[in-house]
């Protein structure tokens, strides 16, 4: 399942071209725990750790973080989750989401009658184990496409059948998702469905605002149905980032934060991070961040400007 500007003149500086010996002396500067939990993933600070993921993390946490996030769990063993699982433990850090199940083309949810929703179900059981060994909360769903007409034919939909209307299409979404949440409630935890913008990256997904995702969650009405509150990806289908923020509050579990355009650390795009999570900062400080973007630069000097980056965002 991967912005804007806060920025303060030191960050642009650091992110947009510092020299590499005033950068890392910048950055080596303070390793304290950040005020909010910012959660890196795997590949992030490969340069300074090299490939292994338990490196990694080692890594992360000596910078001051105390998160991670890892979309691309289930595809690793269940004896390398248990040693990450063990790991975050250890290091008191938090395990943020990874991907159960993520559909971007195929209405699997907007539609009762397709052949995937039981699958949906079974990678939702899967998730309740591996949440259980890498300590994990949270996880992420991408309830698959609108129902869209074949391009060849106007009338009928390339699934079979005619297009549903778009209230049909709601009310079978709703229907998944509380089969789904009646798998997770027993064990409190929350899958997160993360709505995408059709702009720049994910044309067609069914959800792409978090008003959206805010009824939807709201006719669900469960605990363990939530949202994800991915700011690059709601930049850029609406903004007004704050007071989105504020009226769906109630429906959102998890954050995820990049920079636009280009989806690279804070500093490097149009948004105000600093402010953004200030207002955060307000209103939880436990609720994960995950950093759901790019390096903007290569290597360990690309490593040390998005910890940096997160430095200059963290003084509020």
């Amino acid at each position: 399942m991967q912005r804007r500007s806060f920025i303060a003149s030191t960050a642009a500086a650091l992110t947009l071209g510092a020299s590499g010996s005033s950068l890392s002396t910048l950055a080596a500067a303070s390793n304290a725990k950040f005020k909010l939990r910012y959660a890196p993933h795997s590949g992030m600070f490969k340069a300074h750790a090299g490939d292994n993921i338990l490196d990694q993390i080692k890594f992360a946490a000596d910078q001051g973080f105390t998160a991670w996030e890892e979309n691309g769990m289930p595809d690793r063993s269940v004896e390398e989750q248990a040693k990450i699982g063990k790991l975050l433990d250890s290091l008191g850090m938090k395990m943020g989401v990874f991907v159960a199940y993520g559909s971007f083309d195929e209405p699997v949810f907007t539609r009762a009658d397709h052949a995937k929703r039981g699958l949906v179900l079974q990678k939702i059981e899967s998730a309740v184990e591996i949440a259980k060994r890498v300590g994990a909360k949270y996880f992420t769903v991408v309830p698959g496409s609108v129902d869209q007409q074949h391009i060849e034919d106007a009338k009928w939909n390339k699934y079979g059948g005619p297009r549903l209307r778009e209230g049909m299409q709601m009310a079978n979404t709703i229907e998944l998702l509380k089969r789904c949440s009646a798998i997770l409630e027993p064990h409190h935890l929350v899958m997160v469905l993360e709505p995408l913008n059709w702009e720049a990256n994910h044309g067609g997904t069914y959800l792409r605002s978090t008003d959206q995702a805010y009824a939807i969650c709201k006719a669900v009405g469960s605990p363990s149905c939530k949202i994800l509150y991915d700011v690059y990806h709601e930049q850029i289908t609406a903004g007004n980032i704050l007071n989105t923020m504020d009226n769906c509050w109630s429906e959102i579990a998890y954050f995820q934060a990049g920079d636009n355009p280009g989806r690279k650390e804070p500093g490097t795009g149009e948004m105000n991070y600093r402010n953004i999570f200030k207002h955060l900062a307000a209103k939880s400080t436990e609720m994960i961040i995950g950093m759901e973007h790019g390096n903007s630069q290569n290597g360990k000097e690309g490593e040390l400007a998005v910890i940096e980056a997160y430095r200059q965002a963290d003084r509020f």
